[in-house]
């Protein structure tokens, strides 16, 4: 190896100098936060964000978002519906994720035991999955009630602690890891009306009862219902989640629905493991 391969553009101490104690690279913060805009825009799905409410959820100035915006929808990764003003992820994100296949292995293990829940329960059910400080929804079935409860569309974005999911995934994740997101997710919390005791309470009611419930669903006179999904060695992989009218997701019913639930994310647990070994 020559002198030049060792310059202090390329070196080895260069790059420990990068690098934060956390494992991050240094400097780049301009696709940092391009990148926590677009996640931010993920949350809007169709509907398109404000450029006031990314301003509240990545805590960048005004005239910051509107300049990195600008460079993203030149890029077609950024569109604004020019009667609603508002943002959404453009076209180009979808095409550059079709040169790599989905790597959710969860959800293809789980799509014929969320099926049977949706069979045996008639109403809508959801597996999320985390990312960083969000929960996602991966895949959703309904049953045969005719009342469908679509709280959530497949892709949607929220911050980890707002929904029956986002407490599931939260509350069985490490405690030190738990609190980071929680302050990570102040604002945004916030936003949602919602503040980190009472998302301390809920966390601590979830770790106690083994699922988390919410009377007052996401769609006005819903109930939903969420439960851990751990593989074989008990990791937390994902959350099944059930949401129903609120007459048809009684405290009564709760016991022999959570019981179902609960069954069936045994078996994901046990076919991931199956999976696991043969690879």
């Amino acid at each position: 190896m020559s002198h030049e391969d060792l310059s202090p553009d390329t070196g080895l101490d260069n790059i420990k100098e990068e690098m934060h104690e956390d494992g991050k690279t240094q400097g780049a913060r301009s696709i940092r936060r391009a990148i926590a805009i677009l996640r931010a825009l993920a949350t809007g799905q169709e509907h398109g964000v404000r450029i006031t409410d990314i301003v509240h959820q990545t805590s960048l100035n005004r005239p910051t978002v509107h300049r990195i915006l600008k460079v993203l929808i030149e890029e077609g990764v950024v569109e604004q519906d020019a009667s609603t003003r508002r943002y959404m992820v453009g076209p180009e994100v979808s095409l550059l994720g079709m040169s790599r296949p989905a790597h959710v292995p969860v959800k293809s293990v789980a799509e014929p035991y969320l099926r049977h829940i949706a069979e045996q329960c008639g109403d809508s059910v959801f597996l999320s999955i985390r990312s960083g400080f969000d929960s996602i929804c991966v895949d959703r079935k309904t049953g045969n009630y005719p009342v469908k409860v679509l709280s959530i569309e497949v892709g949607v974005r929220r911050p980890l602690g707002i929904s029956v999911s986002g407490i599931v995934l939260l509350a069985f994740a490490d405690e030190a890891d738990r609190e980071e997101v929680l302050l990570g997710n102040e604002q945004r919390l916030a936003s949602q009306g919602l503040v980190i005791e009472e998302v301390r309470r809920r966390i601590l009611e979830t770790r106690s009862l083994g699922f988390a419930y919410s009377e007052a669903g996401v769609v006005p006179g819903t109930r939903a219902v969420a439960l851990p999904v751990f593989d074989a060695n008990g990791k937390l992989v994902a959350s099944i989640a059930v949401s129903a009218m609120a007459d048809r997701l009684t405290p009564e019913r709760l016991a022999t629905l959570t019981q179902l639930i609960r069954h069936q994310a045994e078996l994901i647990a046990k076919r991931l493991n199956e999976v696991k070994r043969r690879l």
